[in-house]
């Protein structure tokens, strides 16, 4: 008795991921960076907290304006192509046909079976076709602006909520180390769940956002020493 086999791949995740995980990190890593700097500059507790809070507001926004822009260009770029397509199936079809084959004779068919494939496609659905195959465009990678700048904006929100809550119950005396420590091992967490989820490796996962993260808030601590004092 056969079983129908079902595949889960990963790519299908890659629209959400890739902005989940960008407005985590992001999160963490300016936010702890903003809270260690001024913290360097030897202010009190209070004003660390209110420009870390002030952080996460605009930040959260800038992510999610970001996204959205970004996405939408992409996804501009996409319906352009497509609307030509549609233009030129209608204008030009044996044109596209010889295209659609030659696509196939690229990838290894012989080209009778190339022509017999393309024409069965196109007559299924010619659109669906050249969408994939010529422009390498799919539901699964298909630009969506407004869930990007959602997951964004909720992630760098998450993200940067975690070193605030450290600040806030660390006494002044150890808030520094407390949120460097403790935004480290988030950026660890991070990467190891990022690399998990997207299937990728772990280790390489963890170790690239903790050494920027790590590097981000040794450059800002540095900032905050350097011109806290002189001001």
């Amino acid at each position: 008795m056969s079983r129908l086999h079902v595949e889960a791949h990963k790519i299908g995740r890659v629209g959400w991921l890739r902005a989940a995980v960008l407005g985590a990190n992001d999160g963490i890593v300016s936010t702890s960076s903003l809270v260690v700097g001024v913290a360097a500059a030897a202010v009190g507790k209070p004003e660390i907290l209110l420009a870390g809070f002030a952080g996460l507001a605009a930040g959260a926004l800038s992510m999610a304006a970001g996204e959205y822009v970004s996405v939408s260009s992409q996804a501009d770029t996409e319906a352009a192509d497509l609307a030509r397509e549609r233009r030129e199936l209608a204008e030009q079809p044996e044109f596209e046909l010889d295209e659609l084959t030659a696509v196939y004779v690229g990838r290894g068919l012989e080209p009778d079976l190339a022509r017999e494939v393309a024409k069965q496609l196109t007559a299924k659905d010619a659109l669906a076709a050249h969408a994939r195959d010529e422009l390498a465009l799919s539901e699964l990678t298909t630009a969506r602006p407004l869930q990007a700048a959602m997951a964004s904006a909720a992630t760098f929100s998450v993200g940067a909520a975690l070193p605030l809550a450290i600040a806030w119950i660390a006494p002044l005396s150890l808030l520094v180390a407390g949120v460097v420590a403790a935004s480290l091992a988030f950026l660890a967490l991070l990467g190891a769940l990022g690399a998990r989820v997207g299937g990728a490796s772990m280790l390489r996962g963890v170790g690239r956002v903790v050494f920027w993260g790590a590097v981000a808030m040794a450059v800002t601590a540095g900032v905050g020493k350097i011109f806290g004092t002189v001001v």
